[in-house]
């Protein structure tokens, strides 16, 4: 515990750049108590509205709240959602000179309307489609340009266009020759663009549906025979293993939800890690959470374990709170008994 503590306490030393889908999380509140005459759904009489960061964003703030600090690549569109984005990421002192704008594009926005505790609707802005090559080209020259201010990189991949092919093989080298920390919080689609980086954060399903992807088989084709049905223990354990290998990682960090985290490391060790959760309410952003300390502690001098044990207690914080939250170096630090 005292190694983690001295850990936190370095978090204010680490510069961190997060490359990502950036998304407008917004919250309409009110209360319904009658059904609309229009159509048969409730009618919402609106109380409150608050705009949060998401996506990419959620991991900047994040990481901000345990007093690192943060830069962040990515886009947005030119519409006031733009607008309102910029200005909370500027709020919480998250550096967005790295966000580039695209006009043909939507800020992606993900507005909910919520009864009391109940969500009624969720409404979607966004688009998907690839980033024209020269905005991807500029954001190549921006990364290599300031590669050497940061300790790390996060990569944040929602699948909205902003992480692609041939962004990440250009960044993994350009990573490997500057001897930089990578992480990535994976899209199941694109496991096959992260070849080479340090680690990534898959949750239990995510590792599931890319093995299926991938079509990675062992050596007793357990996942060629076993496609259609749902992974047991030994299966993820499996999983892991060979996406390691197959990715050329340094490690895997599998979440599990109330079943802790399990740590794959390239040397052949794994390390399950039980919840340290002492109340669950909301489990929304949690991963977040976990890959914005993880990739702190590796900044901070900690081994791949050491930073998987700070991640979970970190998680085990925020899934104690209603919404997406994020917790302090103070919380985190008073954990450790």
């Amino acid at each position: 515990m005292k190694e983690l503590k001295n850990i936190i306490k370095k978090f204010n030393q680490a510069n961190i750049l997060i490359i990502g889908d950036l998304i407008l999380d917004e919250y309409i509140w009110g209360n319904a108590d009658r059904i609309s005459p229009e159509a048969p759904v409730p009618v919402v009489w609106a109380g409150k509205r608050e705009f949060i960061p998401g996506g990419a964003a959620n991991v900047a703030n994040n990481i901000r709240s345990l007093d690192g600090k943060v830069s962040i690549v990515g886009v947005i569109g030119q519409d006031k959602n733009a607008d309102i984005l910029l200005s909370e990421l500027k709020k919480r002192k998250i550096d967005v000179k790295g966000v580039f704008v695209e006009p043909k594009r939507h800020t992606t926005v993900k507005t909910r309307i919520l009864a009391g505790h109940q969500q009624i609707v969720r409404v979607d802005w966004e688009h998907t489609h690839s980033l024209p090559q020269e905005l991807n080209k500029g954001i190549l020259r921006f990364i290599e340009k300031n590669l050497d201010d940061f300790d790390a990189i996060i990569i944040e991949d929602y699948g909205k266009g902003v992480v692609n092919a041939e962004l990440l093989e250009e960044l993994v080298g350009l990573t490997e020759r500057n001897k930089k920390i990578i992480t990535v919080d994976p899209k199941e689609e694109h496991f096959q663009y992260y070849r080479g980086v340090t680690s990534m954060t898959p949750n239990r399903k995510e590792l599931e549906n890319a093995i299926r992807n991938l079509k990675i088989k062992d050596t007793t084709n357990r996942f060629k025979v076993n496609n259609d049905r749902l992974f047991t223990d030994k299966d993820i354990d499996s999983a892991a293993q060979q996406i390691l290998k197959y990715l050329k990682l340094e490690s895997v960090l599998v979440t599990l939800g109330e079943h802790g985290m399990q740590l794959f490391e390239k040397n052949g060790r794994v390390t399950h890690i039980p919840t340290v959760a002492q109340a669950v309410f909301d489990v929304s952003g949690a991963g977040d959470t976990v890959i914005s300390t993880f990739t702190l502690g590796l900044c901070c001098g900690g081994t791949l374990l050491q930073a998987a044990h700070l991640a979970n207690y970190a998680a085990g914080i925020v899934v104690g709170k209603v919404g997406t939250a994020v917790t302090t170096r103070k919380e985190l630090s008073e954990r450790l008994v």
